[in-house]
């Protein structure tokens, strides 16, 4: 088999698409396929670039063209040229909280979205069925707890302290999520914004006004494409290690 059918029969068998994670992990397993060197990762990449075959959906998330049709709603409507700002937004959403969750998870916190979020799609799950927590640890008191509950995705570490959190800020101004950040400047957590590349400039803007003095140079901004990055490279790294483990 080659190298490219072998990345065609995973995401057939997924569906008709899968992230570059899911592809470095899977494509490997196929029998019979050639790779010719033990970190085939460059070669994927290449692969799913092929336009033959392939199509792009978001950073780091890939199709068949040949599942065009018959993709999930959910993902369809991942597909940029496609759909409408206000509902691309909606799907972007989860998406990448499900990423930002994988990524907490290969890295051994205890992962957590809100109720409300935890029937929301990714991929070909619900984001309830990826999440290790179904409830919020209560690590203070409360009455902040309840100002900073409906974060989108928390990373906790094991003595149950919030260590990242996140916010996935697709098209509204940041100030609720710098607002809820304010509530655990007395907490050692990494606090994330979420968002794309061109709202940058905007995000700095909002982050020099004077009530959010206090977390100016706490709160880090990661791109879509930042995340997709570290979604696969961490999922290179770990089937790297297993090859020479």
């Amino acid at each position: 088999m080659k190298q490219y059918e072998a990345v065609i029969r995973v995401m057939e068998e997924n569906g008709g698409y899968a992230t570059l994670g899911f592809l470095y992990q899977e494509a490997l397993k196929i029998p019979n396929v050639k790779w010719g060197t033990k970190t085939p990762f460059a070669s994927i990449r290449r692969i799913v670039q092929d336009k033959r075959f392939f199509f792009k959906i978001k950073p780091g998330l890939w199709a068949l063209k040949s599942y065009a049709n018959r993709l999930p709603d959910n993902l369809l409507s991942l597909i940029e040229e496609d759909r409408k700002e206000k509902l691309e937004g909606q799907f972007t959403h989860s998406y990448f909280q499900g990423l930002v969750v994988e990524i907490g998870n290969l890295k051994d916190f205890l992962t957590y979205v809100p109720p409300q979020d935890q029937n929301k799609k990714f991929l070909n799950k619900n984001l309830g069925e990826v999440i290790k927590l179904k409830t919020m640890l209560e690590f203070t008191y409360n009455s902040v707890l309840e100002k900073v509950k409906s974060i989108d995705v928390w990373w906790f570490n094991e003595r149950n302290f919030p260590a990242y959190v996140f916010e996935i800020e697709h098209t509204s101004d940041f100030r609720n999520a710098l607002i809820k950040f304010l509530e655990l400047q007395d907490f050692n957590a990494r606090t994330v914004i979420v968002s794309s590349e061109k709202r940058k400039n905007e995000f700095v803007s909002r982050i020099k006004f004077t009530s959010f003095a206090p977390i100016k140079d706490r709160v880090i901004y990661m791109t879509y494409d930042y995340i997709s990055q570290w979604h696969s490279k961490l999922n290179e790294l770990i089937v790297t290690e297993k090859i020479i483990s």
